[in-house]
């Protein structure tokens, strides 16, 4: 087993099924998605560029978009909690999920892959 899938299967619920749930959401949305395992966390690159990542914390799943500053879509949903370039969706249930909001956002983030961060 990768070391991201035993990262996602560890996890206890209901933070597991919000995991599953983005990773199936990312893998359907972005074919050719390579899931990895970077600094302890599952890590989604396309062309070798980091598209997001997933984090469980606290008492949430983080799903944190890597050139987010960039996004004009839905971006009212994101969370900074003082980053200065990455922003992500939050979730603490698996119904708080939106299906469209995330497609919406990995969309945004695959179209500013090859963009470095803004500053």
């Amino acid at each position: 087993m990768k070391p991201a899938e035993a990262y996602i299967l560890k996890q206890s619920e209901p933070y597991r099924s919000i995991i599953m749930q983005l990773q199936m959401l990312i893998e359907v949305s972005m074919p050719g998605c390579e899931l990895l395992y970077k600094w302890q966390m599952p890590f989604f690159y396309v062309e070798n560029r980091p598209i997001c990542y997933i984090n469980q914390t606290k008492d949430y799943v983080d799903l944190v978009f890597w050139n987010a500053a960039r996004f004009t879509e839905f971006t009212e949903f994101l969370v900074t909690d003082k980053r200065k370039r990455m922003k992500s969706l939050r979730y603490s249930t698996l119904d708080e999920v939106d299906d469209v909001i995330v497609i919406e956002m990995l969309k945004q983030a695959y179209r500013f892959r090859e963009f470095k961060f803004l500053t």
